[in-house]
């Protein structure tokens, strides 16, 4: 499915979550079987090559797009969560929304120095959940390898603030300006 054709399918929904803010639902895309499909392809493929080990995806959304594409890498999927969510002992981060603060959580024993890791959301806005996320891979002496995503917010800047992580691959589908 073309490029286009996925963007078509994001509905813009005014002043959601709160005044000001516009939401973008991507939740046609996955009720679309060929718009899923092309989706989860086009970030496997990216990534296919990089030899990863396991996928981070945050709640609840990430989760979406994290489990099919580590499935295709044959990679392993890790779900960051928010506070008092997993079971076992964790480690969090906090981190800045577009119209708020928040906190993810990955089980401690999640990922080893000898994982390469993904990042992947349906959504970078700012990049706060990203960042917070790439913390706790950091924190866990893995390998960061990328982010990726479904829709980029441009206009708030994701990319500089994840430029100040280093040199990473940051991979959208889609770029809203």
């Amino acid at each position: 499915m073309e490029l286009q054709e996925l963007s078509s399918l994001v509905i813009d929904i005014p002043d959601y979550p709160e005044p000001g803010v516009v939401f973008k639902d991507i939740t046609p895309l996955f009720t679309d079987s060929h718009a899923l499909a092309s989706v989860i392809d086009a970030l496997a493929d990216h990534f296919k090559d990089a030899g990863i080990t396991k996928v981070i995806a945050p709640e609840a959304r990430g989760f979406l797009v994290g489990a099919p594409v580590a499935y295709k890498l044959g990679a392993g999927f890790v779900p960051a969560r928010k506070p008092g969510k997993l079971p076992r002992e964790t480690i969090s981060a906090s981190y800045e929304l577009e119209y708020g603060t928040d906190s993810i959580e990955i089980h401690r024993d999640a990922l080893t120095a000898d994982d390469r890791v993904i990042i992947l959301d349906d959504l970078i806005a700012t990049g706060g959940t990203a960042k917070a996320v790439a913390s706790l891979v950091d924190r866990q002496g893995a390998e960061l390898v990328g982010y990726g995503c479904i829709l980029e917010l441009s206009f708030l800047h994701p990319r500089y603030v994840l430029a100040r992580e280093g040199d990473i691959d940051v991979y959208s589908l889609l770029v809203v300006e």
